[in-house]
C-alpha cells in the first residue's frame, strides 16, 4: 500500500501537491532470464505502470524456490517443471501459469572432440559425453538447468564420476566462462549462451531435440504460507508477464539479431 510521504498544502489556494512512494514487489528470477537482458526490458514498463519497484534476486531455479518457500519473495519466475509442481503441491505456490520458453543446448569446442555433432538424438550425445570424457562442466547448483542436465543423465542410466567432470556450484554465465577456458562442453539455455556469445570460443555442438525445451512459468508464493506477500501486486505482474504488452516484448527480445524466447502465455 502506498505511503503519502509529503504534503504541500496552500491554506489561502486550492493548490496542493503529494508525492506517492512507490511499492515494492520482491520478484526471484532465474539467471537465464536476467543474464539475457530480458527483465530489464520488462521491468521499467511495469514499474512505469503501476508505480512500482521490482526488487530482482536473480539465482537458481532451486534457490528461487527456496526464497518463495521462506516468504522472502512474493513470487518467481522459473523453469523447472517438476521442481515448481511440487512447490505448488506442497501449498507454498498458487496460480502456476506460462509465460515463455526456449530450449536448451550442449556447447563445446569447436573441434567438438567428442564428436557430438553427429549425434542423433539428446539420448546419443549424452552417451557420447560418457564415453569419451572429454571435460564436462556442470553448474551444480540446484538450478532448472542443473535438473535438467541430471534429467539427462538419469535418461541414460549413468552417473558422470571422474576428474573429467566438474560440478562447480555457479550460474549459467560463470560455468560458461569456465567452460570456455578449460574448452569443455556444458549443458546452457539458448539465451544465456547468445548473450555470451561473441565472449567465448565455444559453438553449438548439440541441439533441437524435444527432450531439450525448456519453459518457464510464473508462480504466486501462497498467501495462506506467507500473509505478507503482495497478492494484488504479484498478480499484476504476473497478468503483465502474460498479457500482450509483457508478451510482445518477448517476442522482439533479441540478443545479436537472434530471438531468445518464444511467448508461451496458452
Amino acid at each position: 500500500m502506498a505511503r503519502i510521504i509529503l504534503f504541500i498544502i496552500f491554506i489561502n489556494g486550492s493548490f496542493s501537491v503529494v508525492f506517492a512512494e512507490s511499492q515494492r514487489l520482491r520478484l526471484a528470477v532465474t539467471t537465464s532470464t536476467e543474464n539475457s537482458g530480458l527483465i530489464a526490458k520488462i521491468n521499467p514498463l511495469f514499474e512505469q505502470k503501476h508505480n512500482v519497484k521490482v526488487d530482482i534476486i536473480a539465482v537458481g531455479t532451486g534457490k528461487a524456490i527456496r526464497l518463495a518457500k521462506n516468504g522472502d519473495v512474493d513470487l518467481i519466475f522459473v523453469h523447472a517443471p517438476e521442481a515448481e509442481q511440487e512447490f505448488v503441491a506442497e501449498g507454498y505456490g498458487i496460480e502456476r501459469l506460462p509465460v515463455m520458453k526456449n530450449d536448451f543446448i550442449i556447447v563445446g569446442p569447436k573441434n567438438d572432440p567428442a564428436r557430438l555433432k553427429d549425434s542423433k538424438n539428446i539420448y546419443d550425445a549424452m552417451a557420447q559425453l560418457i564415453k569419451t570424457q572429454h571435460i564436462f562442466i556442470s553448474r551444480g547448483d540446484n538450478s532448472g538447468t542443473h535438473k535438467k542436465e541430471n534429467f539427462l543423465w538419469k535418461m541414460i542410466d549413468e552417473k558422470p564420476v571422474g576428474d573429467w567432470y566438474f560440478s562447480v556450484g555457479h550460474g549459467m554465465g560463470h560455468t560458461i566462462i569456465m567452460a570456455n577456458e578449460k574448452q569443455a562442453y556444458t549443458l546452457s539455455d539458448r539465451g544465456t549462451y547468445l548473450t555470451y556469445r561473441d565472449k567465448i570460443e565455444l559453438d553449438i555442438v548439440f541441439e533441437g531435440d524435444h527432450q531439450l525445451i525448456n519453459p518457464y512459468h510464473v508462480l504466486i508464493v501462497a498467501p495462506a504460507k506467507h500473509p505478507h506477500v503482495k497478492i494484488d501486486l504479484a498478480r499484476k505482474y504476473s497478468e503483465f508477464l502474460r498479457g500482450e504488452e509483457g508478451q510482445n516484448i518477448i517476442r522482439n527480445f533479441k540478443v545479436h539479431g537472434e530471438v531468445l524466447f518464444t511467448p508461451n502465455s496458452y
